[in-house]
């Protein structure tokens, strides 16, 4: 009898044993499957959830309320969809007026990340091709980062709606853009027609001599959006440079340009001055139809040095009016 008995108990032992086992896989299979939804509640939680331009996606838990920027053309854009800056980097262009009492984090090539730590933000954006070796540091000690571009048009349109993320206001942001779309078409649409689009050359000068500008570039960007045709389209692009190609007059002279146009970082009378040394100094300058012609124009700091964030519109107005004086109020 007591081995009977101790058969049926060792049995119900077992059984109770398996049930248990089973719960614990049922419990497991169920607890992954929360855990797999747990990414989905937080980002439905989320304040903003953006994809930046190093494609990045970042999750913004809550509206950031101690902004840093990088770049002082991320100031305006920040400002025009509600947002505010704790900090920002030194600029003798690009720098509102809401800007210039607030502290500064260094010079935009030489960001000092002690004075951005200084100012205790909860998120810093950085200018894309230029401060992402702040990342890092940044993550490590907490603070969000966004990696934003800001040369062509369509970069800046980017940056309204991310920004509008950031500060929780999407209609600022959607009603920026359609002005600033509004104006470039009728600056466009009020331009003579042609038949053969503008054939037209940029170059950018420095000290160390001329590049030529890709479709990339500030000026490139604009080019386009007025359908002038830039000769130096499929170029290769410099190694250390993706908006610009090496520079020779002897492809200049066959890519034959109707119109030249100039950018660079120096004083425009020194740039001046320097142009018409090379021109005079090669013969073969005045066998292009830009030169022959006198359509050698010099692009302004504001809107072809740096990007012209949401004065684009202003960017393209100069373009166009050089070209087109009288069709160009």
């Amino acid at each position: 009898m007591g081995k009977l008995m101790g058969k049926l108990i060792g049995k119900k032992l077992l059984a109770a044993i398996f049930c248990m086992a089973m719960l614990v896989v049922v419990a497991g299979c169920g607890g992954g499957g929360k855990k797999a939804e747990e990414p989905k509640a937080n980002n439905a939680a989320a304040f903003a959830v953006i994809k930046d331009d190093l494609g990045r996606t970042v999750t913004l838990d809550k509206k950031p309320e101690r902004i840093v920027v990088t770049s002082a053309s991320f100031l305006e854009p920040l400002h025009e969809v509600g947002g505010d800056v704790v900090g920002r980097p030194d600029s003798k262009t690009n720098m509102p007026d809401f800007a210039k009492d607030k502290p500064s984090v260094g010079k935009v090539y030489n960001i000092d990340l002690e004075k951005v730590l200084a100012c205790a933000p909860d998120l810093v954006i950085i200018n894309k091709g230029m401060n992402e070796k702040l990342v890092q540091t940044l993550e490590t000690n907490g603070i969000k980062t966004l990696v934003m571009d800001m040369k062509n048009y369509e970069n800046v349109r980017n940056e309204v709606k991310v920004f509008a993320q950031v500060t929780g206001e999407k209609e600022k942001g959607d009603a920026l853009i359609k002005k600033m779309d509004d104006a470039i078409k009728a600056i466009v649409d009020g331009l003579p027609k042609e038949s053969t689009p503008r054939r037209v050359a940029i170059l950018h000068s420095t000290a160390q001599g001329l590049s030529v500008q890709l479709d990339t570039s500030i000026a490139g960007s604009v080019a386009k959006m007025l359908r002038f045709t830039n000769v130096a389209s499929g170029m290769k692009a410099m190694e250390d440079n993706p908006d610009a190609a090496p520079y020779s007059i002897e492809t200049l002279v066959e890519q034959n340009p109707e119109i030249i146009f100039i950018t660079s970082m120096g004083e425009m009378e020194d740039v001046k001055r320097g142009m018409e040394q090379t021109i005079a100094s090669n013969p073969a300058w005045q066998t292009i139809p830009a030169v022959k012609n006198g359509k050698l124009y010099y692009l302004s700091h504001d809107h072809f040095l740096l990007s012209p964030g949401i004065h684009y519109p202003d960017a393209v107005k100069e373009m166009a009016k050089l070209v087109y004086p009288d069709a160009v109020k």
